[in-house]
């Protein structure tokens, strides 16, 4: 085999069909969108029209609500904070916070806070300063004797200024 040899596959790209180019084509005059109306025009946007009835999707009962204020926080396990100190990206003696955890590459980015959750083992001292820990994690933590302060997110801080 030379390189001046190589080609796909039969049948692997399959050549676009030329519509309107002749009757001869077999795909020519209404180049295979049939005879008028409005699905042989242009600009056809019927997804989801049933003739003039009321469309499913408005027939339906609405439940619930999308709350826009709603915060978006970064969710960590313990265990992967402990993981991050045992591949020495993340410094014990320094207190843990959302800038040192995506520093570390724990997290991408920082959203409004951090909230610590308690999957995984810890078996280093450290100081937690996110805006959210859950009991199991505070005991964890105060058991090996390190500190957890719990601050308030970006938001509650913004309103109380």
């Amino acid at each position: 085999m030379k390189l001046d040899e190589i080609k796909d596959n039969d049948g692997a790209r399959k050549k676009r069909m030329r519509v309107g180019r002749g009757i001869g084509s077999g795909k020519g005059k209404t180049a295979g969108r049939g005879v008028k109306g409005q699905k042989a025009r242009t600009g056809v946007a019927i997804k989801g029209f049933e003739g003039g009835q009321m469309p499913l999707h408005r027939r339906l009962p609405k439940r619930g609500f999308h709350n826009i204020f709603a915060l978006d926080f970064n969710e960590v396990s313990l265990g992967r904070i402990q993981v991050a100190i045992d591949a020495g990206k993340l410094d014990a003696s320094q207190p843990v916070t959302e800038a040192s955890l995506v520093a570390a590459g724990v997290l991408r980015r920082a959203k409004d806070g951090v909230r610590v959750l308690g999957g995984g083992e810890l078996t280093t001292k450290v100081s937690l300063d996110v805006a959210y820990a859950t009991k199991s994690v505070t005991a964890a933590i105060e058991k090996l004797g390190g500190t957890v302060k719990v601050s308030a997110p970006k938001a509650e801080a913004a309103e109380a200024v």
